[in-house]
């Protein structure tokens, strides 16, 4: 797929929000990529163009093909790209309005490509971009929602949910992580109300949510992308 793509439309493709996949370049760049199938141009002004499902396929490609990057990946403002909080990273600073404000934006965006690319525009389910990047979707989602990822291991854990991938097919899990004294005690309680409050989150998402015991205790949601 990527073969037929000249070295400026890689580069285009490469760069393309990872949530909305919103790409900029020049025209002759986009009407290319648009004639490849790979890109569409919105109908509403600004009439910014974005990838296809097509193009996210190539984009992935190019992304498993490349060498590791020496540096963060930036926006084309010169920011860092925004990545949706799974409860696994070893130190993530507290929530504060700037993180907020991220992911508000990021929500926005991510509906507005639910609009674009499912068939009938429906907004209220999951759209072909988070079925084929499960655990980011449901960080997202949750972290949307209001919830508090996890961060941190050990004796410097901070409580809060954390999203995994799973050996079933288009499904996470989210289990509540505890501080440093585990879940005992009062600590149950805390885990079923933060365990409650992300099935709430992802259902309002567009998410299907079962919750599972797991061996030696504890307990887990298993979530799937709704489809209808």
């Amino acid at each position: 797929m990527t073969g037929r793509l000249t070295a400026g439309q890689r580069r285009i493709v490469a760069a393309a929000d990872d949530v909305t996949g919103r790409i900029t370049g020049s025209e002759a760049q986009l009407a290319g990529l648009v004639r490849l199938g790979l890109a569409f141009r919105h109908a509403r002004p600004p009439r910014a163009h974005f990838l296809t499902p097509a193009g996210h396929r190539a984009r992935a490609e190019l992304s498993s093909a490349a060498p590791p990057a020496a540096a963060p990946v930036t926006d084309t403002k010169g920011g860092a790209v925004f990545a949706a909080r799974t409860g696994a990273e070893p130190d993530a600073p507290a929530a504060g309005p700037a993180r907020r404000r991220e992911v508000h934006s990021a929500w926005q965006g991510l509906l507005e490509l639910r609009r674009m690319t499912n068939a009938d525009g429906a907004t209220d389910r999951p759209c072909a971009w988070e079925r084929g990047h499960l655990v980011q979707a449901a960080a997202l989602a949750l972290e949307a929602g209001g919830g508090t990822p996890a961060s941190g291991a050990g004796a410097t854990a901070t409580p809060g949910y954390r999203v995994t991938a799973t050996d079933q097919p288009e499904a996470v899990a989210v289990r509540a992580i505890s501080g440093p004294g585990g879940i005992s005690g009062g600590a149950v309680r805390d885990e079923a109300a933060e365990l409650a409050a992300c099935a709430d989150a992802l259902a309002q998402a567009g998410w299907q949510v079962s919750a599972h015991g797991e061996r030696g205790g504890g307990r887990l949601l298993l979530a799937s992308p709704r489809r209808v």
